[in-house]
């Protein structure tokens, strides 16, 4: 495998409007990142992905963008950010930027324009079409709920839209309109970028003719996403922008790509791959319903387990993948992979243990790495996510209550990862000295990262010494570039594997389940790496070996050196 400068990189992704507030305003900015930077540096992170900073009306949280060239005032100036470019480069950090270029905003300059004359020049930046018999030209439904088709006002047309109605589809297909969106890519790139985490990219090869499509739910109404999976052709979109694009810059790319055809995956991550990544969204898309949210089927460990070690066996072959346990638009991965026994700091170190030490390149999400968990929301009124209001009114029109309702949102809604960073037990955990733009999770003076600073246990301080081993120079060859071999599968509530290159055998194994469990060892132990338990000296084998087995109580995890 040709070796690329990421691959033994990790990266931490910020949601920058929850991040730190350094004005009083309640959202958060870019200062507030620049003031952090050496606490990232020191929990060992290389890679800084930002999600959208743009100029937008925050439709959908800035993923609906007026601006591609400008930053929102919310966060700050260009100035700022170039001063964010500068500081990270003196910490050789990389900053990378959320690219949302399948749509954007109903509110940028050339929508504007398309409204203003429908049979013109830039009508054709989207997909404007006639409607059918007086109703829209075909039956999709958004992924925010729906119909995918918006009046165009003054005619019989309709603009498509596979997210918000604010948010219109660019059309790939319309060589002008990449071009312009290859140029602002480059612009950022020259600017001194890393690269990007691509937003929804898959999305951008649509059906021209748009046909119906058999309805899945009641309301008549098809996925959109089923046109995506049936149209061919977005390898060849893909690859016209890495090569006028990401390929002059050696620029490091991670797609956010879900519905892909499992035999596309080394056109998307080979070696001559459309992306440097993709991310596994192998366990998210467990708890993913037929219907929506209020159908999500509970994430058992073995669905869990099995569902990484497939995606780590497949992928190994081809590439790299990013490997998450949450994000911007998940629960909190503590609160939702973990049973409720091992929702405290020991579960939360065993589950970044197992994640962090995959073969791939590991992207932590704010907040994770001091255990954040889900809030407690009291009324639907809390939540502000778009995407969370549409599952709610789905499952009262599915006939349950406003109490049910609720409680299948505060369990999969997207604002779980985005209520405010906690950095202290102070007022508003620290965030803000003004009024948060979404509310604090109520736990925060018992998980903050001041409380966690000064203990030596503590989850971030865990964190810090999983990193620096991933990193350390005697163990970054066979944690970047090692074998991923399962072990210990047939053991109840055990997540096991080894990392093996010529040179060493590396064990990571943890106990999900609440009984002992002893696991037999086929190699003599040389070192023990990493515990989450507690001994007084980590080189006591004899605390987890008994008669050549190793033991592990319930919610143990160990990374042990083994012999060749």
């Amino acid at each position: 495998m040709e070796r690329k400068w990421w691959h033994d990189k990790v990266a931490y992704q910020i949601y920058p409007k929850s991040f730190l507030d350094t004005n009083g305003d309640g959202i958060g900015d870019l200062r507030g990142i620049i003031s952090k930077l050496d606490y990232l540096k020191k929990l060992g992170v290389d890679i800084i992905w930002l999600s959208p900073i743009y100029k937008s009306p925050f439709v959908d949280q800035g993923y609906d963008i007026s601006d591609y060239y400008a930053i929102a005032s919310e966060f700050g100036t260009m100035e700022e950010f170039d001063m964010l470019l500068a500081e990270a480069k003196k910490r050789d950090m990389h900053i990378i930027m959320d690219l949302v270029i399948n749509h954007c905003s109903d509110k940028h300059e050339w929508f504007q324009k398309a409204l203003a004359d429908p049979d013109g020049e830039y009508a054709d930046y989207f997909y404007f079409r006639e409607g059918k018999d007086g109703r829209e030209p075909s039956n999709y439904r958004s992924y925010f709920g729906g119909n995918c088709w918006e009046p165009v006002p003054g005619t019989n047309k309709y603009y498509f839209h596979m997210f918000a109605k604010e948010q219109p589809d660019l059309n790939w297909e319309n060589p002008v309109l990449r071009q312009k969106l290859y140029d602002m890519i480059n612009w950022w790139l020259e600017k001194g970028l890393s690269g990007f985490r691509i937003d929804a990219i898959i999305n951008i090869k649509k059906d021209l003719a748009f046909p119906d499509l058999t309805p899945d739910d009641t309301d008549g109404l098809a996925g959109c996403y089923r046109m995506v999976e049936r149209v061919e052709g977005v390898g060849e979109l893909l690859e016209d922008l890495k090569r006028n694009t990401f390929e002059k810059y050696d620029a490091f790319t991670v797609g956010e790509v879900f519905n892909m055809r499992p035999e596309e995956l080394p056109q998307f991550i080979g070696k001559d791959g459309h992306f440097s990544t993709i991310f596994d969204f192998s366990a998210h898309c467990l708890s993913m319903g037929e219907h929506g949210w209020y159908d999500s089927p509970d994430i058992e460990f073995e669905q869990y387990r099995d569902s990484v070690f497939r995606s780590q066996l497949t992928v190994q072959k081809v590439g790299f993948e990013a490997n998450i346990i949450e994000n911007h638009d998940e629960p909190r991965g503590v609160s939702r992979y973990l049973p409720d026994y091992a929702q405290n700091a020991k579960g939360t170190k065993m589950l970044a243990t197992v994640n962090i030490l995959l073969r791939g390149i590991p992207f932590i999400y704010q907040g994770q790495e001091i255990g954040m968990q889900n809030a407690v929301w009291t009324d639907q009124t809390e939540f502000d996510d778009i995407n969370t209001k549409d599952q709610y009114d789905v499952a009262k029109q599915a006939g349950f209550s406003d109490e049910e309702a609720l409680a299948i949102c505060s369990k999969m809604s997207r604002d779980n990862a985005r209520t405010p960073m906690q950095w202290s037990s102070d007022v508003n955990a620290g965030f803000t000295d003004g009024t948060p733009w979404l509310k604090v999770n109520e736990n925060y003076r018992e998980i903050n990262v001041r409380e966690q600073e000064e203990d030596e246990n503590s989850v971030l301080n865990y964190y810090r010494k999983l990193t620096t081993l991933r990193k350390s120079e005697e163990y970054k060859e066979v944690f970047t570039y090692g074998e991923f071999v399962p072990a210990y599968e047939t053991v109840d509530g055990i997540m096991a594997y080894y990392r093996v290159d010529d040179e060493k055998r590396v064990l990571v194994a943890a106990n999900f389940g609440t009984q002992s469990a002893s696991l037999p060892l086929n190699y003599e132990i040389n070192n023990i790496m990493l515990t989450n338990k507690n001994i007084a000296d980590k080189n006591e084998s004899e605390s987890f070996v008994k008669e050549k087995q190793l033991v592990l109580d319930s919610c143990d995890v160990v990374v042990l050196e083994l012999g060749r």
